[in-house]
């Protein structure tokens, strides 16, 4: 313990993931003359100085990035195995549906996974305006009510080839059916959602092996076909092996439909690629990965005499998660009870800005200071100034705390790994927990090899009120607390030596 006591933040980095203190230090953040980058480009340190905080910055360039390498990865894999067929990318714009996050997965390359009826039509609008492309598949997974329905024949009968429902029960098909154009049908997979009871509540979708057998032998006697196989294990999944077992026999199960079923030929792997977002030390190989599963796809179409498929990936956290991050400030700080870590209050709510710390368990995020890395460190938590609720706290009381440069406030965090779900969970434009309004917005794109910005201000409190029927007058409300820099402003120096990594303005 004496030992922690001496040590600085820069110091505790080092011996956590041997980084040195300048370079990159994850795939989306980096460290230059004392000031942290996004994107190795982006200049956080300068941005928070012009435009404050709480502030949420969206990088989608981090999108493009992770669906090439992705893409990458299993052409490599594909190269090293010999395997003959397709590899496809999808994006599960479930993860963010934000019209920024969703074109950049679709400019780099993406098919587009739907989830729910709204989902499917702004994918329609999308393909008409071009900006989905007609040659991209757009699968609609998830239990669908009429309204979902309704949307899969209207984009079908609009002209749209690749439109793929995955069956989540028999219902839907017979409805379906009658759908006067031809359609291509897939059947997800019910056992490999929770086969070994490591993901409960995911056991409730897809269709069990008699309805499977039976949904093949329906549309057999129709205009339309059965293409497409889908087996979804989990989310997040780091273990490896367990991966691939769970694969393995959804893989068999898709041979034998095949031997009966010709017109199959896309095995569809499902979500559960872990993300690099959420911890400092993470480590998987996502070509390695990607080379065992063709392997074992390859093995079994030939140990069962069928072709290999197509194979589909469905990527949502590991698109969109590292995108974006939250920099927000310590507005006070409180002293521990009974020997516990002291409380750093930031100004904001964390129940609105990290909703999944209390949906999912152990759920973790990087969270890095801008300023005062060589200062000491002590053992915090993090708590929302802004409600009263004594569940707006991170790390969660079973955790361990954090480790964070000793202040007395205005240290500025950046929180990473917010880009999948937050936002989505929490909402966006209404009215949120202990009515704290949402942080202003400054999102980066990339066209054309240049870099441009734009800012959305800080949600009002006046249309907060209106939301709720209130009938505010403005002049009545406090003004907004004004931005209080940190205990060491950011400096601007000139950057002769990383010019390119300058901040938009």
């Amino acid at each position: 313990m004496v030992q922690l006591k001496t040590l600085t933040f820069a110091d505790l980095i080092t011996q956590q993931t041997g980084f040195a203190g300048e370079g990159r230090l994850t795939d989306f953040v980096s460290r230059y003359d004392g000031e942290l980058y996004f994107g190795d480009r982006l200049n956080l340190n300068r941005l928070v100085h012009q435009h404050g905080a709480p502030l949420e910055v969206v990088y989608t360039p981090q999108i493009t990035m992770q669906v090439q390498r992705m893409l990458n990865w299993a052409a490599q894999a594909r190269s090293a195995t010999e395997y003959p067929a397709v590899f496809h990318y999808a994006y599960a714009t479930k993860a963010n549906f934000a019209a920024e996050a969703v074109q950049t997965a679709l400019a780099a390359g993406a098919h587009y996974e739907t989830s729910a009826t709204t989902d499917l039509i702004i994918a329609h609008g999308l393909w008409r305006q071009g900006i989905l492309p007609r040659d991209r598949f757009i699968f609609c997974n998830g239990s669908k009510e009429p309204a979902y329905r309704e949307a899969i024949r209207n984009i079908r009968l609009d002209g749209c080839e690749t439109v793929i429902p995955v069956l989540d029960d028999l219902a839907e098909l017979r409805d379906l059916l009658d759908t006067p154009v031809p359609l291509q049908f897939g059947v997800r997979e019910r056992a490999a959602g929770n086969r070994d009871g490591r993901h409960p509540g995911n056991d409730r979708f897809g269709l069990t092996a008699a309805e499977i057998e039976q949904a093949a032998d329906l549309i057999a006697d129709t205009h339309h076909t059965l293409v497409l196989y889908h087996a979804m294990v989990g989310s997040q999944i780091e273990d490896e092996d367990h991966f691939l077992n769970t694969l393995r026999a959804s893989v068999e199960h898709y041979c034998r439909l095949r031997r009966r079923v010709p017109t199959l030929r896309y095995f569809n792997f499902g979500g559960g690629m872990p993300t690099a977002g959420y911890q400092l030390t993470f480590s998987f190989d996502y070509r390695r990965f990607l080379s065992r599963l063709m392997i074992t796809v390859r093995d079994l179409c030939a140990e069962y005499g069928v072709p290999t498929p197509e194979l589909i990936g469905e990527f949502g956290r590991y698109t969109v998660a590292t995108h974006s991050a939250y920099l927000v400030e310590v507005g006070a700080v409180k002293a521990g009870q009974a020997g516990q870590p002291d409380w750093y209050l930031v100004n904001g709510s964390l129940m609105v800005m990290l909703p999944d710390t209390l949906f999912v368990s152990g759920q973790e995020f990087v969270i890095l200071p801008l300023t005062d890395w060589d200062k000491p460190i002590r053992p915090v938590r993090l708590a929302g100034r802004r409600t009263c609720d004594s569940d707006d706290i991170y790390p969660r009381p079973e955790q361990p705390p954090l480790w964070l440069p000793t202040t007395d406030g205005g240290l500025i965090l950046a929180i990473f790994g917010i880009g999948a779900y937050q936002q989505m969970i929490a909402g966006r434009g209404g009215a949120h927990h202990c009515l704290t309004p949402e942080a202003a917005r400054f999102i980066v794109e990339e066209r054309n090899g240049r870099l441009s910005s734009r800012l959305t201000p800080q949600q009002d409190q006046v249309t907060i009120m209106r939301l709720l029927g209130y009938r505010p007058q403005p002049t009545a409300l406090p003004a907004p607390l004004p931005f209080r820099q940190p205990v060491r402003p950011a400096v601007l120096p000139a950057r002769r030596r990383v010019r390119e990594r300058a901040l938009l303005v």
